[in-house]
């Protein structure tokens, strides 16, 4: 690579990015709802109780969740709660070493992945089913409680379900001459050169950065091939190499033809500042996100009053002959082993998702309920961001691949030292085709255990 400095480089040199080591992801996933026959905790305390609580997010989510939290120490006057929060940012470095130390908080908001690296052998949270009696399990569909089940254990119970859609900043394509939302490959090329004519150099369609890029040649690859990624319960790649450098060169093309700006030129004028918080996602600047669909009230939020009235929610565009993209389970809430209250903390957590008055705060902060009663009090306060709303309906209608628990690997999709940013920094800065970095993907990969047949 060259001698200028990456997002990779500059992580490291700054520390933005812990160095705690991952723990091994293994797999061994129960299908099936775990045994209800698990023993019951202890009774809720009759004396004062303390809890902790962790989550990452943005500024709303961290007011909804310490609101939700006020409300619950007013029902329970002997309950006291403890956050921690941070943004995403360095947060799973963080965890992986309070999991490992066993020092994490007693109920923690958890990446679904997570479950199988930090808990493969349900060494790390407590089987739900043993605090029945103080959450309840039945607000759920089977199928996303389900994928929480890992080691025959009800490990978490689901937040949310979600999946990545375009965002974007019709203020901006305005400007260009563009007044209808990108529909095709072809569409994006065309905003590409209209931007850079029209608007000027500094401007550009959409932001991608590296584990956004990973996602969206998966994307394309299951639109073009009609596979998922890999197989959902071995982790075995279902794509040969020549089919992987095909969608790098995919993501190639957009930085070629000025669909997404170059990370270097993101990294010299951002470093490791998150697009949200960039001066040109602010400013109109970079003008589309390609990101989960609990993220829309974040990326408009965050931009000036002169763009935030143009934040649109856009359509999954379709590459080929299938409609790509996958969902997954968007976070669940766990309770820790270590947790000396679990009937407290189970009934936080069915006070956040299940109960009226804290389903009511949290509304669609953590994307769209998934508890059924939570949806329904969420909807009922009118605490259900319509775009939020809007984005998950178009996902969970478009987009039907599964996705495999090895895939966000903290190995392979951290900020800055992952293996994902290493292939893409690699093609930006040194200009190399997917064939020259396809390797560097598949090392990587079969590094944190899947396996490779390409």
């Amino acid at each position: 690579m060259s001698n200028a400095i990456s997002r990779r480089d500059f992580l490291k040199v700054t520390g933005a990015v812990g160095a705690a080591g991952l723990l091994a992801a293994c797999g061994g996933n129960g299908s099936s709802t775990a045994a209800s026959t698990a023993t019951s905790v202890a009774a809720p305390a009759e004396g004062d109780v303390s809890l902790t609580i962790s989550w990452w997010g943005g500024d709303t989510r961290h007011t909804a969740y310490q609101e939700a939290i006020a409300a619950f120490s007013e029902e329970h006057t002997n309950i006291t709660v403890s956050p921690t929060f941070a943004a995403w940012s360095g947060w799973e470095d963080t965890m992986s070493t309070k999991f490992a130390g066993g020092v994490a908080e007693d109920v923690c908001q958890v990446n679904w992945n997570w479950l199988y690296n930090y808990s493969s052998n349900g060494q790390t949270f407590i089987d739900l089913n043993t605090v029945s009696d103080y959450i309840d399990l039945t607000q759920w569909d089977e199928a996303p409680l389900n994928a929480c089940v890992v080691a025959g254990m009800q490990q978490a119970v689901p937040v949310s379900m979600t999946g990545r859609i375009f965002f974007w900043n019709m203020t901006t394509f305005n400007k260009a001459g563009i007044t209808e939302v990108p529909k095709t490959l072809d569409d994006l090329y065309a905003a590409g050169e209209a931007f850079q004519t029209k608007l000027g150099e500094d401007y550009y369609p959409l932001h991608l950065g590296g584990y956004d890029r990973m996602i969206l040649t998966v994307f394309y690859l299951e639109s073009i091939y009609g596979k998922d990624w890999a197989d959902p319960s071995t982790s075995t790649l279902n794509y040969t190499a020549d089919e992987i450098a095909e969608g790098l060169d995919f993501i190639k093309s957009l930085v070629d033809k000025h669909v997404i700006m170059p990370l270097p030129t993101y990294y010299g004028n951002n470093g490791s500042t998150a697009a949200n918080q960039s001066n040109e996602w602010i400013t109109g600047k970079l003008a589309g996100i390609f990101e989960w669909d609990s993220a829309a009230s974040k990326y408009r939020d965050a931009l000036d009053t002169d763009n935030r009235d143009g934040f649109t929610v856009g359509e999954e565009i379709q590459f080929g002959d299938y409609k790509g993209g996958f969902t997954k389970v968007s976070m669940g809430l766990a309770i820790t082993k270590t947790c000396q209250h679990p009937a407290e903390a189970a009934m936080l957590i069915n006070f956040l998702l299940n109960e009226e008055a804290g389903a009511s705060i949290m509304g669609s902060e953590c994307g769209i309920p998934a508890s059924k009663s939570g949806l329904a009090a969420a909807e009922s306060a009118g605490a259900v961001d319509t775009l939020v709303e809007e984005a998950n309906s178009k996902v969970l209608a478009f987009c039907s691949f599964q996705l495999d628990p090895l895939f966000e690997h903290n190995n392979l999709k951290a900020d800055g030292t992952g293996i994902y940013q290493e292939v893409f920094d690699t093609i930006d800065y040194d200009g190399a085709s997917g064939a020259d970095v396809v390797d560097i993907l598949l090392d990587g990969m079969e590094s944190v255990g899947y396996t490779i047949n390409a």
